[in-house]
């Protein structure tokens, strides 16, 4: 049998860790925010979602109340931003077809063609980023969901599926499909991992993945004592990467028990939930979409009281039981927002900090209200502090301003300088 050498052992172990790639970690700041665009389908009842007042006094109205909830342990008002008055032009359909057309622009800010085989649409906010961050992380993005579905034919008017069950976009012709079932995405995440290893057996592995860390230290120290002036930056640089890594390996970041293997429409948005935290706290990623179902929804919600379809639901006609019904409906998403902002609040990071101090969640629908079918005055959240970027706790009023200027903004802060997106004509103030 041939012996292979500590070192040459080490040394393939260390290209196999399922971590950041090394290299990439000493030109990424280790304070990058994640950012995460969660999407709902049908507009909101508007009536119960505005706030009355601006500035920092402003009170919960009834759908936005989940985001104080005593009961659940939920308190994240001050950690959200809302920001109303915001429109996206490009959005609006040709003829009918708004869902479609507003979906297909939720994060694009470009006006989709029309077909239901021929796409044509722009690149999406997150991808822009994932371009800029994502080689530091083993996923450049992650595109989750709930509802799956294929992107061929069409789904809305004349408009393809495409456009309807993606918001995630790496070019005008390429939706990134999204990931719906716990079991795969935890597969994809945590391939290998032993959900029934022992305490023992988790013990060794830690140890195993901080020997190769100390290999790869020792190597870098040593070629750091033979390397010029440059050269000596650059591996300080790469030093500082090891040692964010090094606080990761020995948070011993572990996914806990995979999904069930059954489950109801509730614990399947929890599960989902969750492994968004999971991909963000272990920085598998920092870039996630999620889309809580596909456009034009028909989901029906017997969990809530809530008779019929949210489709059908949302041309009300202002029928006073239907509104009260898209009121109980949005109320419900409101509360899974605020389920995965408190999950992100406590989950602690290695500088003391929280997750959601050092992310962005963008919250929002493709129309304002699903009788009139708007695209201006989104129903629009933003929580997170973007790693002291950011002041929420707020209402903002920005009539008329296209969310586009929003998006900029959001990107500057996690680290991708660009100027114009979309149908912007600057950056928010925020």
């Amino acid at each position: 049998m041939n012996q292979v050498s500590r070192r040459a052992f080490l040394g393939g172990a260390a290209a196999a860790i399922a971590l950041p790639h090394l290299p990439s970690l000493a030109n990424t700041p280790a304070r990058t925010p994640r950012m995460l665009a969660f999407y709902v389908p049908n507009g909101i009842q508007m009536t119960g979602w505005t706030p009355a007042e601006e500035g920092a006094d402003w009170a919960l109205t009834p759908i936005l109340q989940p985001l104080v909830d005593a009961q659940a342990g939920i308190d994240v008002k001050d950690d959200v931003l809302v920001v109303s008055g915001l429109r996206n032009d490009p959005a609006r359909p040709d003829g009918p077809g708004d869902h479609a057309a507003g979906t297909g622009s939720f994060l694009t800010c470009a006006h989709v063609y029309k077909s239901e085989s021929h796409i044509v649409n722009g690149i999406s906010m997150d991808q822009v980023l994932a371009n800029q961050v994502g080689h530091a992380t083993r996923f450049a993005s992650l595109q989750l969901g709930i509802e799956g579905g294929s992107s061929n034919g069409g789904c809305d008017s004349g408009y393809s599926c495409a456009y309807s069950r993606n918001i995630s976009w790496a070019g005008p012709h390429t939706p990134l499909n999204k990931l719906t079932h716990p079991q795969g995405t935890f597969d994809l995440m945590f391939g290998g991992y032993d959900a029934g290893a022992t305490a023992e057996e988790r013990a060794a592995r830690h140890a195993r993945k901080s020997s190769i860390l100390d290999y790869v230290t020792g190597d870098a120290k040593r070629m750091g004592a033979r390397a010029g002036a440059a050269d000596k930056r650059k591996l300080d640089e790469y030093l500082t990467g090891l040692r964010s890594l090094e606080k990761s390996i020995t948070t011993q970041c572990e996914p806990g028990g995979a999904p069930p293997e059954t489950f109801d429409y509730q614990t399947h948005v929890k599960v989902m939930l969750d492994l968004i935290v999971t991909a963000f706290s272990c920085d598998m990623t920092r870039v996630v979409t999620f889309m809580l179902n596909n456009a034009g929804s028909n989901r029906h919600y017997p969990f809530l009281g809530v008779e019929g379809a949210h489709h059908e639901i949302s041309h009300h006609q202002d029928d006073p039981k239907k509104l009260a019904d898209l009121r109980t409906i949005a109320t419900w998403e409101i509360a899974q927002y605020a389920y995965l902002l408190q999950r992100m609040k406590e989950t602690e990071e290695a500088d003391g900090t929280n997750l959601l101090d050092n992310s962005l969640v963008f919250f929002s629908s493709e129309i304002e209200d699903g009788n009139s079918h708007r695209h201006e005055n989104l129903p629009v959240l933003l929580a997170g502090g973007a790693s002291g970027r950011l002041s929420t706790g707020r209402h903002l009023d920005r009539q008329d301003e296209p969310i586009a200027n929003l998006f900029v903004s959001m990107l500057n802060m996690s680290g991708a300088a660009v100027t114009q997106f979309g149908d912007s004509n600057g950056s928010m103030a925020l």
